[in-house]
């Protein structure tokens, strides 16, 4: 054991002994007063808090009164030491509290009613408990426009309240530093840098700032007024079809317990909502493995450029084009599942069902901001038309439910349309960290042995630590592998490989942290939730696992579906066929 670490294990065992509300308890050295308050129950008011970020002690709403201090101190920020005595329901801890909310609602523009945030949103919650009915000061609220000219976020700056979450999420977590502040004292505002539209930023659409906005400050573009438009034209032939990460997701936002699979109920709102298919993008996943595992192997054998790098997450290709261009020749040529569906829905689902590539409109239900983005690449189509016409987040599906008076939580379950609908357990697991490397572990170890392969649960490869590596011997060769989630992880992987430190054949990284199942448009999980200890991206983890593990086949290469496609229509992966209509190019972006 180390100096260091035996110091940590001490410091873990020293308790410290204090008094909250006159109520004594005892909590390891180090602890913070608002963690030792949760321990009583006690929920401590508070906004630009985040558990998943360094503390800043800004919006001081978290304040309490300590015995022998003159000043009321941060409950977020504080250690508690030997003998303290914390107050968190004073007179003057309330009235502080009262007004730090009263002095953001002055600033605050409050058209609750159509926010997109309304009935989910910290401020509006925090008023509630304080039985804020009205802001007794005058508004200085300033008059500004939504900023919507960005493909996948709408920037609200009316709404902010300047806790800093969305910079913390987008420099700390994600390693960019598209958003900042600027100004001064009472003129401070949150912005990008130079004041640019976000669109023309280093920002690469993952969403996570809106993750963490605890307003309607940052919010997902909406489409579903253009989806349902649509729905009602009777010369078009809509098709939905829906990632992974959603049928453990979308049960949140009806209050369902955090990672229910709800994949039957979700397949039947759709319908409700008038889709003429409802396709699984898991069938896209297995095609993709069977591409990409076929360009790995093609790559290792015939001396290509290796680590090949995995293009599913559309925010670390943009990260990639930005940041690390010199590792554009490592990215898998495959389009991403999503993509991959759209693709064959237009072509080969097209020519069986004698449908005209311009009359089908597909709609994809994605955990992602940023596949907004990626749908109106120009390499994603062709002939005029796009792989896939829209992309709703969960949260903007949810909301379409609610819109048409569906109750989602009693809803019977119906299975995915055939055709495209069939997948593998394989393709579940894309949508969590790690998932889209043991997918493509498990088809290229049988390829390679020429074994039905029992043992095909990667562990080394799974779990929520920001990188992981491992080496997996398959048929005498050791092959040697990466897997990195959130881009500020990516970054450190990329700049150990350019360093000469590390060598690996094939790497999978994701943009988000956890990967899918807590993507920049997943349902906002509550305060609630959060203070009382839930890990959701664990238990949305856990959920896929255990579906795939329910799943009646768990390779990509054993999908019937996908076996009937390459031998009518695609004749074997990456064929030129395939490498048409299935992969694509990426380019070079300027770093602001």
């Amino acid at each position: 054991m180390s100096t260091e670490t035996a110091k940590m294990t001490n410091q873990e065992q020293e308790m410290v002994h204090l008094t909250i509300n006159n109520i004594p308890l005892a909590v390891p050295k180090g602890t913070k007063i608002m963690q030792a308050a949760r321990k009583l129950g006690i929920d401590i008011p508070h906004l630009c808090y985040h558990e998943d970020q360094r503390i800043k002690a800004r919006c001081r709403l978290c304040s309490v009164e300590v015995v022998g201090k003159r000043r009321l101190l941060a409950a977020c920020s504080t250690e508690v030491w030997e003998g303290m005595e914390v107050h968190t329901d004073t007179q003057i801890v309330r009235d502080t509290q009262v007004a730090i909310l009263q002095l953001m609602l002055a600033n605050h523009h409050k058209d609750c009613l159509s926010c997109p945030r309304n009935q989910n949103c910290d401020l509006q919650r925090l008023c509630s408990r304080f039985n804020i009915q009205h802001s007794s000061l005058p508004s200085v609220c300033k008059e500004e426009p939504r900023i919507v000219t960005n493909p996948a976020i709408v920037r609200d700056p009316s709404k902010c309240i300047r806790c800093g979450r969305c910079i913390r999420a987008c420099k700390d977590v994600q390693g960019i530093a598209a958003l900042t502040y600027a100004g001064r004292s009472s003129d401070i505002i949150v912005t990008t840098a130079y004041n640019k539209p976000m669109e023309t930023t280093d920002c690469i659409l993952c969403g996570q700032c809106s993750l963490v906005c605890p307003t309607g400050a940052l919010v997902e573009k909406d489409d579903t007024e253009k989806v349902l438009d649509v729905l009602q034209d009777p010369k078009k032939h809509v098709i939905v079809q829906v990632a992974p990460s959603v049928r453990v997701s979308l049960g949140d936002a009806f209050g369902m317990e955090p990672g229910a699979i709800v994949t039957g109920q979700m397949v039947t709102a759709l319908h409700l909502l008038g889709f003429d298919k409802v396709f699984d993008t898991n069938f896209g996943a297995d095609l993709t493995i069977m591409e990409e595992g076929t360009e790995l192997l093609q790559r290792i054998q015939n001396g290509g450029v290796l680590p090949m790098i995995t293009s599913c997450s559309p925010g670390w290709i943009k990260f990639c084009e930005h940041f690390y261009p010199e590792f554009i020749p490592n990215l898998s040529t495959c389009k991403s599942p999503n993509q991959m569906q759209g693709a064959v829905t237009k072509t080969y689902f097209a020519e069986k069902n004698d449908l005209d590539p311009r009359d089908i409109f597909v709609v994809s239900v994605m955990p992602c901001t940023a596949k907004k983005f990626e749908i109106q690449r120009p390499e994603m189509g062709r002939d005029g038309y796009r792989d896939v016409d829209a992309n709703l987040t969960t949260r903007e599906l949810a909301r379409m439910i609610r819109q048409a008076g569906i109750d989602f939580v009693h809803l019977p379950d119906e299975e995915f349309d055939d055709v495209l609908g069939e997948s593998t357990g394989a393709a579940v697991i894309f949508g969590v960290t790690g998932g889209v490397m043991e997918a493509a572990l498990r088809t290229v170890a049988d390829i390679l042995t020429k074994q039905d392969l029992k043992e095909i649960e990667y562990q080394d490869v799974r779990g929520l630590t920001g990188i992981k590596e491992a080496t997996v011997s398959v048929a005498g060769m050791d092959v040697k592998v990466a897997v990195a989630h959130g881009t500020a992880n990516a970054a450190k992987l990329l700049d150990a490989i350019k360093a000469g430190e590390k060598t690996y054949h094939f790497i999978e990284i994701m943009g988000c942290p956890g990967g899918c199942v807590t993507g920049g448009g997943q349902p906002i999980v509550s305060s609630d939730v959060i203070n009382a200890g839930v890990d959701v991206k664990a238990l949305r983890a856990a959920a896929i696992y255990k579906a795939d593990k329910k799943s009646k086949l768990r390779k990509s290469h054993e999908n019937p579906v996908i076996k009937t496609l390459y031998s009518d229509y695609f004749v074997k992966p990456n064929s030129h066929k395939a490498h048409e209509i299935l992969h694509t190019t990426y380019r070079k972006r300027e770093k602001m």
